[in-house]
């Protein structure tokens, strides 16, 4: 037996976990796991989502070898015609034709290959992830960056816990934990905002079941209480973020004390609890889903703006902690890996934009956002959509909104529901999550690495591995030259710092020179450090903003 240390790669918690399994063991695969007891994101503990990897292990209804329609085919015959279908489809129908769908269990080093050929050589920016896009361009519109400002040590340190929507604990088993100990051993007190009735069964100090769609109302009328209470931060305030003119007035219709109460449903003695625990608390973290459907952008932005006028953001115990529900959703929003931003946290400007396009020579590099989610459905339904590309997963809502003449089709993955076979054109079978060889980051910015515990079986290679391949045979071998993950970390690291004005957080600069053998051995490290510490903001003019989330 052989014992590996991974991550379950699960959810965003990014735990590490123990592997023990003999890699000569044949098509059983038979693997036993623990938690791994150093790893910081969960200290050896496991929770059931993370103990289930071991019914992955085995190779029934994997995809083992390339597909050609119906038919089994080389690989390299099968990457081959991939690259002639998609080199005619942008000839014929330009950049824009082509979309691509990415699951959310990747590895960023799968992210960073694949959006480089979408954006920097293909020219299309139209790639569609398994999240929402609330919690990143509330973190942009606030803070001036992509930076999830708080990690799991924070709510050990919290006086108040404010949990918006039960199910973001009920779905991380180890995040509950880690509240459970801080109730228990700091007298941290827990407030959970839920709509559902149902969610009221668990053990808070107070809970409150606010009409649907009306979290946000309830948040403006908190923040408007600090504000008139003079809990707000002034010197903070004042110095540190930057107001809309009116901010306050505008604040002030229909979130006041009984406007609340009406459109909540909520009693105004249940409200005024809340209020005096928020102002008796001077550490306080707020846990939320940005992934939570309808109204959670405007949900996400009062979060942060409540944070961010009582000063609560910057220092150890306090700060919103978003929990997106894909595993590797932070390492694809480094990568880029979405429709509305560049690589490396850069967004469409011209610097963003320029120091992209130099670092990759990537003359093609899209100029815009592209396509995603409704808006990337429709463009298949009416046939601008000339070929679409799945890595990791079939997201089988594009099939149903493909025409009569559905697009080219290419999936790579490592698994292909037979009922969807005969919609493919081109499958090629890619690294399960027990192969993967990579990093992770987790919600708290928890770089990690995921180590294969198994050899890669048939002809399955690594997601990053294949999409180099096609992007050398359209022509671009330069530029993808990776022949293993290490090249593509390191150059993700040094895109990161790439003309860096040191305003930007998000920096890998420190593994920009890793060796091989370093990266194989890389033990977990949080990039940031202590985010907007003293107030400071990777702003123009260095503050934050207080957004306008009722408008």
């Amino acid at each position: 037996m052989i014992a590996t240390k991974t991550l379950c790669g699960r959810c965003a918690m990014g735990c590490g976990v123990r592997a023990m399994a003999d890699p000569q063991d044949g098509d059983d695969r038979r693997v036993f796991l623990e938690g791994d007891r150093i790893h910081p994101a969960n200290m050896g503990w496991l929770c059931p989502a993370g103990e289930a990897l071991v019914f992955e292990a085995g190779l029934e209804g994997r995809l083992l070898h390339a597909r050609l329609g119906a038919r089994r085919v080389s690989r390299d015959r099968a990457i081959a015609q991939a690259a002639r279908r998609l080199t005619d489809i942008v000839a014929r129908h330009g950049p824009g034709s082509v979309a691509l769908h990415v699951a959310g269990d990747l590895t960023t080093e799968d992210y960073f290959v694949a959006n480089k050929l979408m954006k920097g050589f293909i020219g299309s920016a139209n790639i569609d992830v398994p999240w929402a896009e609330a919690g990143a361009q509330a973190h942009r519109a606030a803070f001036g960056e992509d930076v999830m400002p708080t990690s799991v040590e924070d709510i050990e340190q919290a006086e108040l816990i404010l949990v918006i929507g039960a199910q973001t604990l009920q779905r991380h088993p180890l995040l509950n934990e880690r509240v459970r100990l801080a109730r228990e051993e700091q007298g941290a007190l827990l407030v959970v905002i839920d709509p559902d009735p149902a969610s009221a069964d668990g053990d808070a100090d107070l809970h409150l079941t606010p009409a649907p769609g009306t979290v946000d109302r309830l948040l403006g009328g908190l923040l408007l209480h600090c504000h008139d209470a003079n809990l707000i931060d002034l010197p903070f305030l004042s110095e540190k973020v930057a107001l809309p003119h009116g901010y306050w007035d505008d604040l002030r219709p229909g979130h006041d004390l009984w406007s609340v109460t009406r459109a909540t449903g909520l009693p105004a003695a249940r409200i005024r609890e809340l209020k005096d625990m928020i102002a008796g608390a001077g550490r306080m973290v707020t846990i939320f889903d940005p992934d939570g459907g309808e109204g959670a952008d405007r949900t996400a932005a009062a979060i942060l703006a409540l944070h961010l006028a009582t000063g609560r953001i910057g220092r150890p115990g306090v700060g919103p902690f978003a929990l997106p529900r894909a595993p590797n959703a932070m390492g694809a929003r480094e990568a880029g890996c979405g429709a509305t931003t560049l690589a490396a946290h850069h967004d469409f400007g011209a610097d963003g934009h320029g120091s992209v396009a130099r670092f990759w020579a990537a003359p093609k590099l899209v100029t815009a956002p592209g396509l995603s989610g409704a808006a990337l459905l429709d463009a298949i339904r009416d046939g601008r959509i000339k070929a679409l590309i799945m890595l990791g997963g079939v997201p089988p809502v594009w099939f149903d909104a493909s025409p009569a003449g559905r697009p080219f089709t290419l999936f790579v993955g490592d698994r292909l529901d037979p009922s969807m076979a005969d919609r493919i054109d081109i499958a090629l079978p890619m690294a399960a999550m027990l192969e993967r060889d990579g990093t992770l980051t987790s919600a708290d910015r928890l770089i990690g690495r995921q180590r294969p515990v198994f050899p890669l079986p048939g002809e399955a290679r690594p997601g990053w591995w294949i999409v180099t391949q096609i992007a050398r045979a359209m022509g671009w071998h330069e530029a993808f030259h990776y022949e293993r993950p290490a090249e593509i970390y390191r150059e993700h690291a040094r895109l990161s710092a790439y003309h860096d004005d040191g305003r930007r957080v998000f920096t890998l600069r420190r593994h920009a020179p890793v060796s091989n053998p370093a990266y194989q051995e890389l033990t977990p490290w949080r990039w940031g450090e202590l985010p907007f510490d003293e107030g400071r903001f990777p702003t123009d003019d260095g503050k934050a903003r207080l957004v306008r989330f009722w408008d």
